[in-house]
């Protein structure tokens, strides 16, 4: 019977990542038991084959258990493969770009993941680079810390910037915990990478979390130069609840509303990157999952509002009502089968950034990917930094080579 009950459960949850729930509190539990079951579904097939083998060997047949056990197997190498395939649509977004001499090849097979790398796919230290923690951006307390990752040969000066903003529903996360893999290879690369905290919700309401992104921008254009960066290359980054905020971010520069206190400060940005993000707080894509998110949890536990008392609260944090003209560059990812963030906010945001501003879009939407995927340092994960790598590679090059380089129609692709 114990055979049983774990094939009953490994099914269970192999299920659910094939066919993830997509009602509001159904997408949410679909995410916490999915996200793990599709980013380590290697080592749950390894484990699961194990013990498969030990109960044959032992002379058993649980004809159900192993009925289970074959579903399993099936559906887990699906979603193998699609973890695989992840190249495909990445190649395809990056490849617009032009030419990439020297960056980056974005292979079907990743030749630098050993196997303790593949059997512990958490982050780990990378020799080469080196952190400095804790510097106050803001009087927040802890909230208020970000930390700087520098290539252990620090650079002279003029380094491009990137700014990690973590998720986490606006009420819970840390710096240390999001973005470290993407952030690790930039700063090899010879990029350095800010990682920040920032108040959450309920106890400090939106845009509290705004406000502390823009703070902490400010503070990179007067103080990253101490570190070798280059205050007028920052690009902004995050997932989740800090991909809305790395959006919203780069879509009101120097906005007076999010800036109390420091109204005069530059918080312009030069490209965003965000994934998984939300971009819709006032369900104005007309979306129910947008909708649901709106009433059900953003009002009550992030904004402490309702949209039907104060609209133009909710309308002013969505990066979809602040796209213009002016909008920097984005690379916009997310995952297929994303059930906590639904993908067509993604889709509706990218096509609204094509059709109302002239920033060039790349977006990448990757099959079998779950909300927050990129928490394990996985083959998928591996992929997407390369190619995020790549990018922004080709646009700091862009932006040194000056604006006749950029050209005058507005470039978008999708990918998928």
């Amino acid at each position: 019977m114990g055979y049983l009950v774990r094939q009953t459960l490994v099914a269970a949850l192999t299920a659910n990542a094939l066919r993830p729930s997509r009602s509001f509190r159904g997408g949410a539990l679909s995410f916490l038991a999915g996200f793990l079951t599709v980013e380590l579904a290697p080592q749950i097939l390894a484990a699961n084959s194990v013990d498969t083998a030990v109960h044959l060997l032992r002379r058993r047949r649980s004809w159900p258990g192993l009925a289970l056990a074959a579903f399993s197997t099936a559906g887990l190498a699906r979603e193998i493969a699609l973890s695989r395939s992840s190249p495909q649509g990445l190649n395809t977004a990056v490849g617009t770009l032009g030419e990439l001499e020297g960056l980056e090849p974005i292979a079907a097979r990743d030749a630098e993941r050993t196997l303790a790398r593949r059997v512990n796919p958490l982050p780990r230290r990378d020799p080469r680079v080196r952190v400095v923690r804790d510097v106050r951006y803001s009087p927040a307390g802890r909230r208020g810390l970000l930390d700087l990752y520098l290539p252990t040969d620090p650079p002279a000066s003029h380094a491009p910037v990137l700014l990690q903003v973590h998720g986490g529903g606006w009420t819970i996360g840390a710096k240390e915990n999001q973005g470290v893999p993407l952030m690790q290879h930039m700063a090899s690369l010879g990029w350095v990478c800010v990682a920040i905290n920032y108040r959450l919700a309920p106890r400090a309401p939106f845009p509290a979390q705004i406000i502390d992104v823009k703070r902490a921008i400010a503070w990179i254009k007067e103080h990253v130069a101490e570190y070798g960066g280059d205050p007028d290359y920052v690009v902004v980054t995050g997932g989740s609840a800090g991909g809305h905020l790395a959006s919203l971010a780069a879509l009101t520069p120097n906005a007076p509303e999010f800036q109390p206190g420091f109204e005069d400060a530059d918080t312009s940005v030069q490209a965003a990157a965000p994934i998984y993000g939300v971009y819709d707080f006032a369900g104005a894509t007309g979306l129910r999952s947008a909708i649901a998110m709106r009433d059900r949890f953003l009002g009550p536990r992030v904004l402490l509002r309702s949209y039907d008392a104060e609209p133009e609260l909710f309308e002013a944090g969505s990066p979809i009502l602040r796209i213009n003209d002016c909008a920097p560059d984005f690379f916009v990812v997310h995952g297929a089968a994303d059930s906590l963030v639904d993908v067509g906010q993604a889709r509706l945001f990218v096509e609204a950034l094509k059709r109302r501003s002239r920033a060039h879009v790349v977006y990448a939407e990757l099959p079998g990917a779950q909300h927050a995927f990129d928490l394990f340092n996985t083959t998928r994960t591996s992929h997407m930094v390369r190619a995020l790598a790549n990018y922004l590679t080709w646009h700091r090059r862009r932006h040194v080579a000056g604006p006749d380089s950029v050209p005058d129609e507005p470039l978008g692709t999708m990918a998928q």
